[in-house]
């Protein structure tokens, strides 16, 4: 029976083994056998090519109702679940007696499935005829059912087949609705959810049922009742008890998945009725007690939306907390969360400087962080706030020297170092500043050349290999850049330079320098050098100036000769050698014009860069904003002249916000025709016998074909089929089934495809069907359908650090070389971003200068969260064209093979 269902499921049709079937497994008493008998006699065609039902499956008619009247419970109950498959009015008719006589069995798993059998029955082209009275019936069973599945299974039957009925039921027991299963109050809300789109005008009393179920002992029912809440009213009242029953449930659950499902819930109500949600920013903080890190960076995410000047010090108060938290250690991810806490009172701080002072010294003790991630976050908050606080300038620059001495990371200390050249502006800040730099960089030199022997005759000697003879009374230069005078009746040999580590207070500058990294020295020379020309400003002393130039000079030398030694495994490069040669001309001949742009330009570029960023979020906010237009003949309610007789004040309410919908236009859906028509797609030609074409819908991880077949012959179709295949990450997800089309009709067919991954797909296949006059099958062959990538990405934002992390961290690259007819750099870039469906992370004025040449960085967002990366660079040759790469960069091979594919079929310029 096994293999003959496996044959039947692949398309075989086994005519020839129904008798045998018949004779020797319909008389069995095993029950695996009769279930598998079951599942035969449910995927064998019952009827001809007619539509008639076949002689011989009046044959399992008595099998049927012996089955439906077997002392075995469990025989009975797959009896009657497997009517409710058939379709077959013939083969159903005789067995309706027995079915309802196993409406009073005493057993409630046949009662249940002879509730279903009924409901089946009903439903069927003629089953009003055959069951003329069953819904009173059921009604009936509904009353006196005592078994909760049983009870479901009836009102179910009752809201499908007699809606009438159903809601009558409802509303007089009412009163009792919260003491019925968690299955029944499931389909009672359903029941809700369609009565009330129907007819919205008596929504009032549905929702007292919703509000009623708030209280129910399932979660499923709450949640449920919630969902429902929203989707029906907007009225305050309603929504507030709907937010207040998803932060329950994301307190009260501890599966990780169902807190993920709520806090989605959450930000679509954050986003429709965000004054609401402004009053629970609490609750939904408390959900950061959760150490899954999705659930924090979602909550977070939310939490960020509903700051006001009313809560914010809470909020901060509650984030700061946590930070202290993550100093335990004892989660191994706690360096990470730090990082989102220190980023969103970053974001806090921004938004409401106020709060600025309260949280920055305590963010400053993470600078020496052993996460360099969240180090980096600190000082970057830092550099902000001190530029947007004037008043916590000095407190901050005091902070900092005090503190510098802990910070391990280069990047962190190069920024530490530029908010010190900045800002210390006093006479007494710039002296510290000088102070804690030397202290960090330790005694001079950093390397040296130790003596190895005693002087001998240079003729008996011959110089060894990493040696210095000295033979004649000259200068010599030693490691410090200082001088030395040399005997000449002298020789003296020196070991290869070695590098001088310094004491053990010495600082974290010393022992980066030593690693090599002469970025960081640049850095520090131009720190230095700034530094000395504010001194300048501020010391009226020359002698102390001069001084402290000199020793200046010596460090920023000793860095230079420190890079062109051979101790390290790596020279100076060209651009920090060029940087700190620089520092030392400036240092030693200062004019006024360059005095200038060291002590001013570069602050107010920064100050151009805060603003620029500014401006970038406020446009981001207004493009977040829905923009709803009203129609100029929409119909106005006037609420204040309604009658208000009878209502409710949840129903005033929600009359209210339908009201302000309806003026500001938010019931206007503004569909797109065009786009609509450009989602048909022709699958077969005019000229062919069946002309076919589809309407795709793309919704996440569903592709819905919905394919209009026709039959242009003047001929009956037969076992007419549409055979569909896929190629990529897509899945079919039902069997195609058999129609008979008649001369010169239509029919609708509906494919439902399953998609995982976001990569370029194609779904191919054909119509196969027979024809009366013809024996053979005849085969269309259908046009492909290409599923686009751009239906599953979105454009996104992420910062420049998170793209520069990931795009060092993502392995597929596919580089697409530039060959296109456009030949203004900005015009591509538009093209491209306009083709890929991206958002462009690179500022509007880093692209505005002429130059013939422009890099820029894209991203966007699959469906799936996956990252798409894409770096753009292209340059104008002599002859007027553009030349370059774009590289694309994904953690998965699919988007960077269907970006690459999307970019070299659009590039040219074309649609």
């Amino acid at each position: 029976m096994k293999k003959a269902i496996m044959l039947l499921l692949n398309g075989e049709t086994l005519p020839q083994l129904f008798i045998t079937i018949v004779r020797y497994v319909l008389p069995s008493e095993d029950h695996t056998v009769q279930k598998l008998l079951l599942l035969y006699l449910e995927i064998i065609e019952k009827t001809d090519t007619k539509g008639r039902v076949l002689p011989e499956m009046i044959l399992i008619c008595q099998n049927l109702r012996n089955n439906l009247q077997h002392p075995n419970e469990y025989i009975r109950g797959v009896t009657l679940r497997f009517l409710c498959r058939l379709n077959e009015t013939e083969i159903i008719e005789p067995l309706i007696p027995s079915v309802l006589q196993n409406l009073e069995h005493r057993h409630p798993f046949i009662r249940r499935n002879a509730i279903l059998a009924v409901m089946t029955i009903y439903k069927l082209p003629q089953g009003e005829q055959l069951l003329v009275d069953a819904p009173d019936m059921i009604e009936k069973v509904l009353s006196t059912e005592q078994d909760p599945s049983a009870k479901r299974n009836a009102f179910l039957m009752l809201f499908t087949c007699a809606q009438d009925q159903a809601i009558n039921y409802l509303l007089t027991h009412v009163d009792r609705i919260s003491e019925w299963g968690e299955l029944l109050q499931m389909v009672v809300l359903e029941l809700i959810r369609k009565v009330c789109r129907t007819n919205r005008a008596e929504k009032g009393k549905y929702i007292k049922i919703i509000i009623s179920l708030l209280n129910a002992p399932s979660t499923a029912v709450i949640y449920e009742c919630a969902s429902t809440l929203v989707s029906l009213s907007s009225a305050p009242t309603a929504i507030r008890a709907a937010a207040n029953t998803y932060c329950q449930l994301l307190l009260s659950q501890s599966d990780n998945n169902v807190k993920l499902i709520v806090l989605d819930r959450l930000n679509e109500l954050k986003s429709s009725h965000r004054e609401i949600m402004v009053d629970l920013i609490m609750d939904v903080l408390r959900a950061l007690s959760s150490p899954n890190l999705d659930i924090r960076r979602k909550t977070l995410d939310i939490v960020l939306e509903l700051i006001t000047p009313r809560n914010i010090n809470e909020v901060v108060l509650m984030l700061k907390k946590e930070v202290m938290k993550t100093q335990s250690g004892e989660l191994e991810k706690n360096g990470e969360y730090r990082q989102m806490l220190i980023q969103a009172i970053h974001s806090c701080a921004i938004k409401f400087p106020e709060v600025a002072s309260t949280v920055v010294h305590l963010l400053m003790d993470f600078l020496g962080d052993s996460n360099v991630a969240s180090a980096i976050d600190v000082v970057v908050f830092v550099r902000e706030i001190i530029e947007t606080n004037p008043k916590l300038r000095v407190s901050i620059i005091t902070r900092l020297l005090d503190t510098f001495y802990q910070i391990r990371a280069a990047r962190v200390c190069s920024c530490a170092l530029w908010i010190i050249g900045e800002y210390c502006l006093s006479l007494s800040e710039v002296e510290s500043g000088i102070a804690t730099i030397k202290q960090c960089l330790g005694e001079l030199p950093f390397y040296s050349v130790s003596e190895e022997g005693e002087a001998t005759d240079a003729s008996k000697k011959t110089p060894q290999a990493n040696s210095i003879t000295v033979s004649s009374r000259r200068p010599a230069i030693l490691a410090d850049g200082t001088y030395a005078t040399q005997s000449a009746a002298s020789e003296t040999a020196f070991s290869a330079p070695t590098v001088v580590q310094g004491s053990l207070a010495s600082g974290n500058l010393r022992s980066l320098l030593l690693t090599g990294d002469f970025f960081l020295g640049a850095v520090v020379a131009c720190t230095l050098t700034k530094l000395i020309l504010r001194l300048q400003e501020v010391q009226p002393s020359k002698v102390e100036v001069n001084k402290a130039t000199t020793q200046a000079l010596l460090i920023i030398v000793s860095m230079l000769q420190l890079g062109q030694s051979p101790v390290l495994p790596h020279p100076i490069d060209n651009d920090s050698y060029d940087r700190i040669v620089l520092c030392i001309r400036l240092l030693c001949n200062t004019g006024d014009d360059l005095r200038k742009i060291w002590l001013q330009s570069c602050r107010q570029s920064f100050v151009k860069m805060l603003s620029e960023k500014q401006l970038r979020e406020t446009e981001e906010l207004k493009a977040k904003a829905q923009v709803s237009h009203a129609q100029p003949d929409d119909l106005i309610d006037f609420y204040h002249l309604k009658s208000r007789k009878g209502m409710s004040q949840l129903e005033l309410e929600d009359e209210v916000q339908d009201d302000l919908k309806r003026a500001t236009g938010e019931f206007v859906n503004d569909t797109d025709d065009a786009n609509k028509l450009n989602r048909i797609l022709q699958l077969t030609g005019f000229s062919d016998p069946v002309y076919a074409e589809a309407y795709v819908t793309v919704h996440h991880y569903d592709i819905v074909l919905d394919i209009t077949v026709i039959n242009r012959t003047k001929e009956t179709l037969q076992n007419l089929c549409l055979e569909l295949a896929t190629m990529g990450d897509l899945k079919l997800v039902e069997r195609p089934q058999n129609y008979t089309l008649a001369p010169e009709s239509s029919k609708q067919i509906k494919a439902n495809i399953k998609v995982s991954s976001t990569e370029t797909g194609v779904i191919f296949g054909n119509i196969v069907y027979e024809t009366s006059n013809v024996l053979e099958r005849t085969v269309v062959v259908l046009n492909d359908i290409h599923i686009d990538i751009m239906d599953y990405i979105s454009p996104a934002v992420c910062t420049d650090a998170a793209f520069r992390s990931m795009w060092a961290e993502f392995e597929w690259e596919n580089k697409v070389a530039v060959n296109t007819v456009i030949q203004d750099e900005k015009e591509f870039l538009e093209h491209i971003i306009k083709s890929t469906n991206m958002k462009c992370l690179t500022p509007v004025s880093a692209l505005d200068d002429e130059c013939g040449f422009l890099a820029a960085n894209l991203y966007a967002k699959s469906v799936f969260g996956e990252d798409a990366l894409v770096n753009l660079s292209v340059e104008k040759q002599a002859d007027g064209k553009l030349s370059g790469y774009v590289r694309i960069r994904s953690k998965t091979q699919g988007i960077a093979l269907s970006l690459g594919d999307k970019i070299t079929l659009k590039q040219k310029g074309g649609n």
